[in-house]
């Protein structure tokens, strides 16, 4: 019986010590959610499909609450962004 509490507590103390995050428990990002369109609109202004990328990055932005840098590109700045994919693959967030 000993043996299975140390066990339980030992586990214990690793599951506090070392935390695992939960599947959509937000993106980890640093943005707070009313920083989004601005973000997003800069992230936007080079695209001539404004209101689709506005929507998509909004949806990514909210989620993840992070949107990479510039108009295109360095999505690795930004991972759950990044790796956010479509049912076919493709990349869900601009």
């Amino acid at each position: 019986m000993a043996k299975i509490s140390f066990l339980f507590v030992a586990l214990l103390v690793l599951a506090v010590a070392f935390p695992v995050k939960v599947m959509g428990g937000g993106g980890g990002g640093k943005l707070k959610p009313w920083e989004c369109p601005s973000k997003c609109s800069s992230r936007c202004s080079g695209t001539q499909y404004k209101k689709a990328c506005l929507t998509y990055c909004n949806k990514c932005c909210a989620t993840c609450l992070c949107v990479p840098p510039g108009t295109y590109g360095n999505k690795g700045a930004c991972p759950c962004y990044n790796n956010w994919k479509t049912k076919e693959g493709g990349p869900k967030c601009p």
